[in-house]
C-alpha cells in the first residue's frame, strides 16, 4: 500500500493535455490560411517587383544624367511613342506583317519537323538516311543563309517565310527525336503486353510521353522564328517590326526604335504564354500525376 501512494501522487501531479477548443482550432486554421495567402501573394508579387524596379531604373537613369537621354529615352517617352504608333495604326501594320510571316514559317516547321522527328527516332533506316544531311544543315546558322534565300527566292515574302521555317525546323526536330527516344521502355512493354498495335502504341503511349520534350522544342522554335524574322526584315523589307526599328534608327527617331523593341518583347511573351497554356492542356496527365 505504501508503494502505491507515490505512484498515485505522481499521477495526480502530471499535467493533463489540454483539449483543443473550437476557438484554438479556428485560430490555427486562420493562421495557416494567412501564411498560404502570403506565400501565394509573394510568388505573384516577385515578378511585378522586379519589373517595377527595372522600369524605375530605366525612367530615372536618363533623367539623372547616368546615360545620354538622346540615345536612351526615359521609359515614359518610349511608352508615349508606342501609344502614338498604336493610335496611328502604324504599329498594327508592322506587327501584323511580322506575325503573318512568323506564323506561316512556324506552322510549316511544325508540320514537317514533328513527323520527320518521329520517323528518325522510331525507324533506324530513316535515321541512317537523313542524319548526315540534317547534321550538315543543323550546324549552319540561319542568318548565314539569308543571302542564299534572298538570291534563290527573291526579296519578297517567300524568302522570309523560308528563313523562319529553316530556323524553327531544327529545335522542333531535335526535341521530337529526344522525346520519342527517351520514352520509358517499361511503358512500351506494358502497352505491347496489353495488345496495343503500333498505331495505338504511338497514340496512347509514345506521343503523350514525348509531349513535354516536343513543346520544349516548339517554344525554342517560336523564339527563333521571331528573332530570325526581325533580322531578315532589317535587311530587305518595307513593313514589319524589323523594318520599323531600322527605319526609326536611320531617321533618328529613337523613341520609335525602342517602341519597336518593346513590341517584339510583348509579342514574344504572348507567343510563349500561348504555348505554355497549350503544353499544360496536352500534358494534363503529367500535372495530375
Amino acid at each position: 500500500m505504501s508503494s502505491a501512494v507515490p505512484v498515485l501522487a505522481k499521477t495526480a501531479g502530471r499535467a493533463e493535455p489540454k483539449a483543443a477548443t473550437p476557438t484554438r482550432v479556428r485560430a490555427e486554421q486562420a493562421s495557416r490560411l494567412l501564411a498560404a495567402t502570403l506565400r501565394l501573394g509573394w510568388r505573384l508579387l516577385k515578378p511585378t517587383v522586379v519589373i517595377a524596379l527595372f522600369l524605375a531604373l530605366w525612367e530615372s537613369a536618363p533623367r539623372l544624367g547616368l546615360v545620354d537621354e538622346v540615345f536612351l529615352p526615359p521609359c515614359s517617352v518610349v511608352v508615349q511613342a508606342f501609344a502614338d504608333l498604336v493610335t496611328s495604326g502604324e504599329m498594327w501594320e508592322h506587327v501584323s506583317t511580322s506575325l503573318t510571316r512568323s506564323l506561316s514559317g512556324f506552322t510549316l516547321a511544325l508540320l514537317f519537323a514533328i513527323p520527320v522527328g518521329i520517323g528518325i527516332a522510331w525507324y533506324r533506316p530513316v535515321a541512317d538516311f537523313l542524319n548526315p544531311i540534317l547534321e550538315l544543315f543543323r550546324n549552319t546558322a540561319a542568318l548565314a543563309l539569308l543571302p542564299v534565300f534572298v538570291l534563290i527566292l527573291g526579296i519578297g515574302e517567300t524568302s522570309k517565310v523560308a528563313l523562319v521555317l529553316y530556323a524553327s525546323f531544327f529545335p522542333i526536330l531535335l526535341n521530337t527525336v529526344t522525346g520519342v527516344r527517351t520514352v520509358d521502355p517499361l511503358l512500351i512493354k506494358s502497352a505491347v503486353s496489353l495488345g496495343f498495335g503500333p498505331l495505338r502504341l504511338f497514340q496512347k503511349v509514345v506521343l503523350p510521353a514525348a509531349v513535354p520534350s516536343i513543346f520544349t522544342g516548339v517554344r525554342m522554335a517560336a523564339a527563333s522564328s521571331i528573332l530570325v524574322l526581325i533580322a531578315a526584315e532589317m535587311v530587305g523589307a518595307r513593313a514589319g517590326l524589323g523594318y520599323l526599328i531600322t527605319a526609326a534608327q536611320q531617321n533618328f527617331q529613337i523613341p520609335n526604335m525602342y517602341a519597336g523593341i518593346l513590341a517584339i518583347s510583348l509579342l514574344g511573351l504572348t507567343f510563349n504564354g500561348v504555348l505554355v497554356a497549350l503544353e499544360r492542356r496536352f500534358s494534363r496527365w503529367r500535372n495530375h500525376s
